[in-house]
């Protein structure tokens, strides 16, 4: 068994050795052991998150992460983004027929090793198998449930509250694009992705004022901040100077005429906090792994216009208008 074949999508016996030899081997647990058509799971009292994805990012393999790895990352990060704390993951495979199954292992492998380090279960899951050019490779479909621990929603948001990002811009988008067109660089781009549940955790724990949270993925922040500033119905002013970026991702970006603000990010959150609570927020941000850049980056306005203003490094305020299409397609 090389390659992944029209049979390992027909159901029988080529699917069981299949899901035996790769899921089983890679996601094993008491949920998946039973091979039922459905996981049963223990869920507790209270209010629940459900989201899903799909993934179908190219190149499957980048400087700092995987497909797989991106799968659970992001499904993580949109739960947390809520509040929730994951809990349960399925996992649906698109596969082209001819997709080398030691690629397949080493994807789930991923998948499951950043699974297993969140604390996710990966409790039910799906496999179909298409023909040579009906796909690219490898497609993922997620769908990741959890508790609420703490209900942010975008109505919470107040003229006067802060946001506050825990790091670098740009980095996945960026490091995607340079993988996929094998362009050579003079510094290395490395993905941000990662999940970002142990770091939103530390927050709730705190008797901080979050108000929202959102992860900024496609469209990078300017895209999240258009939805937010809707979603709100407040306008939000972005400080350009504030915004923190690696040397390597301003030069890059410069050099291929790209905004770094419209960059998907991968293991970035947005945080919008209480103006009293901003600074003890950015404090406890910087002591994680996972926010050591973290910056304060905006303030919400009193407009109720829902725009998006810049002001600029050179000393002037600019109107930011919404991305217009995704300047690198398949980055997640």
């Amino acid at each position: 068994m090389d390659t992944v074949t029209l049979a390992h999508g027909s159901g029988g016996a080529a699917t069981q050795k299949l899901i035996a030899e790769v899921f089983l081997r890679a996601f094993g647990n008491p949920y998946l052991k039973k091979m039922d058509d459905a996981a049963q799971v223990r869920v507790e009292k209270g209010a629940w998150a459900m989201t899903t994805d799909s993934f179908v990012v190219d190149p499957i393999f980048f400087p700092g992460g995987d497909i797989g790895k991106l799968a659970v990352c992001g499904t993580v990060n949109d739960l947390a983004a809520c509040g929730a704390e994951p809990r349960y993951l399925t996992a649906g495979f698109i596969l082209e027929e001819g997709l080398p199954v030691a690629t397949l292992a080493k994807v789930a492998a991923s998948l499951a090793a950043e699974a297993r380090k969140q604390g996710v279960a990966v409790v039910a899951g799906d496999t179909k198998v298409v023909p040579r050019g009906k796909a690219d490779k490898i497609f993922i479909n997620t769908t990741g449930v959890g508790p609420i621990r703490k209900s942010l929603e975008a109505e919470r948001i107040r003229s006067g509250d802060c946001i506050l990002i825990n790091g670098n811009i740009a980095e996945h988008g960026l490091a995607v694009f340079l993988a996929r067109e094998k362009l050579s660089f003079k510094a290395r781009i490395k993905s941000d992705c990662n999940s970002l549940w142990p770091i939103v955790k530390s927050l709730l724990q705190q008797s901080i004022s979050l108000r929202f949270m959102r992860d900024p993925t496609r469209g990078g922040v300017n895209a999240a901040l258009h939805e937010i500033a809707s979603l709100s119905g407040l306008s939000v002013l972005l400080d350009e100077q504030a915004l923190p970026a690696s040397a390597a991702c301003r030069t890059l970006a410069d050099l291929l005429g790209l905004e770094l603000l419209d960059m998907a990010n991968e293991g970035k959150m947005l945080f919008f906090v209480a103006q009293q609570d901003a600074e003890r927020c950015l404090r406890l941000l910087r002591r994680h792994p996972l926010g050591r850049r973290a910056a304060l980056i905006g303030r919400v306005l009193k407009e109720r216009k829902a725009r998006v203003y810049l002001n600029t490094a050179v000393g002037g305020r600019k109107l930011l208008a919404p991305p217009r299409q995704e300047s690198i397609p398949r980055i997640c």
